[in-house]
């Protein structure tokens, strides 16, 4: 019985991440370097609306990401009896994801915004 809740939830896991991935329109990929290289030379508000852009994009993706872990996390959580588990449990995995993802969006908001800020400026 675990194990086929187990498997239902992982199906439901990645039909989620399936639904969320094609709705998600492509956005640029800089390795880090890049992006160092990027931030480093950005001077005029096109720059830093590249950047701002970029941030934005990172945060819908860890936005994704955390909706998928927070579902899975409740479907974990909810599906088994916790009496018997070891720790860490799966739930307590995919709530340390979800806890995680949604830290990292609310940074790459940050980041977004304070480039957002840096063009407005830049352009008066």
């Amino acid at each position: 019985m675990r194990k086929m809740q187990s498997a239902l939830a992982c199906a439901a896991g990645i039909l989620i991440a399936g639904a969320v991935c094609a709705g998600q329109s492509v956005s640029p990929s800089y390795n880090h370097a890049e992006l160092k290289k990027m931030i480093g030379e950005a001077h005029t508000a096109e720059q830093y609306n590249t950047l701002a852009t970029y941030f934005e994009s990172q945060e819908q993706n860890y936005e994704q990401k955390a909706v998928v872990e927070r579902h899975e996390w409740h479907q974990l959580s909810h599906g088994f009896m916790t009496m018997n588990q070891r720790y860490p449990r799966p739930a307590d995995a995919s709530r340390n994801r979800y806890e995680y993802f949604s830290s990292k969006a609310l940074q790459m908001n940050s980041r977004a915004s304070y480039y957002q800020r840096l063009a407005a400026n830049s352009q008066q």
